[in-house]
């Protein structure tokens, strides 16, 4: 098929790279613009570089809805259109270009946790499972018809970054599987009733206290990984949770109940919670005891 393919994460990545792989035609690849990134350098969006490997015409609107983004989508007559992790709402003029429609695929098993940050949202709500949605899109946000899903199991111990990079995977293949028999797809309307939302996460979203039960800490922990990541007090200061779990005990929030070789436990709200590895402002990720120890250089 001719495809006009619209994302900027690295999460969609893997759907560009597979239907490129099977064959499909890529015309244009849409993406947002480069940002400022480490030392305010301009970084381009992990699709433009994977589009730019692949030697796909790329375009970078400040906003798809301008009258020039919708003008070159026109011209490259797309018989469909795939939207992954692009970050902005797709109009209807955009909608209606390809006569096929525009598909999504999406981190959730929809209508649960419909929005930005689905994956985030699916380990702080201590889902067991989760998965992908291939859906086609209408103007309302991850609301349009579902036309394929495929479900996974969360890890106990997994974090959204890795998460996401096997639903990136799994989404990828059911797309290029639904792509292939989308004649024969019987679009499903979603139960509209049942849906959840799992809003776009916000840096204040990771500034946390030791009063919140261990078992919430361990969730956020592993769902603002890497973005915006989690902050507790220890030892005077603030310091960012890269790693720990749950663990036994029980004392006023914020003691430190042991300290050793395998971390640094810490009483919760309810509960406690062992520090692993962290990271003290401008040093290097370390073992959560190097707190302690006084050996805080990383």
């Amino acid at each position: 098929m001719r495809i006009v393919f619209i994302g900027t994460a690295s999460f969609a990545v893997p759907s560009l790279r597979a239907l490129v792989a099977v064959g499909h035609e890529i015309p244009l690849v849409v993406t947002q613009p480069d940002r400022p990134g480490h030392r305010l350098r301009l970084t381009p969006p992990a699709v433009k570089v994977a589009a730019e490997a692949l030697r796909l015409p790329v375009s970078q609107p400040v906003r798809i809805r301008e009258p020039e983004a919708i003008g070159r989508i026109q011209e490259t007559a797309p018989e469909v259109g795939v939207v992954v992790a692009y970050g902005q709402i797709i109009p209807r003029a955009v909608l209606e270009i390809p006569p096929r429609g525009i598909l999504n695929v999406h981190a959730s098993l929809l209508p649960r946790h419909r929005g930005a940050a689905p994956v985030a949202a699916s380990i702080m709500a201590g889902d067991r499972v989760t998965g992908v949605t291939i859906m086609q899109m209408d103007e309302q946000l991850d609301h349009g018809p579902i036309l394929a899903q495929r479900e996974i199991e969360i890890g106990p111990h997994e974090n959204a970054a890795e998460l996401a990079d096997r639903l990136a995977h799994l989404g990828a293949d059911l797309l290029v599987e639904t792509l292939a028999r989308l004649d024969q797809v019987e679009p499903q309307a979603q139960d509209h009733e049942a849906a959840t939302v799992a809003p776009k996460l916000a840096r204040a979203d990771g500034d946390l206290e030791w009063r919140l039960p261990a078992v919430e800490i361990d969730r956020r922990v592993r769902a603002f990984q890497p973005w915006p990541g989690v902050t507790l007090p220890v030892a005077g200061s603030r310091v960012k949770v890269l790693r720990g779990r749950p663990a036994p005990g029980s004392g006023e929030p914020g003691d430190v109940l042991e300290a050793g070789a395998d971390g640094v436990v810490v009483a919760a709200g309810d509960g406690a919670y062992r520090l692993e590895e962290v990271q003290v402002p401008g040093r290097r990720p370390m073992p959560a005891r190097s707190l302690l120890s006084g050996d805080a250089t990383g």
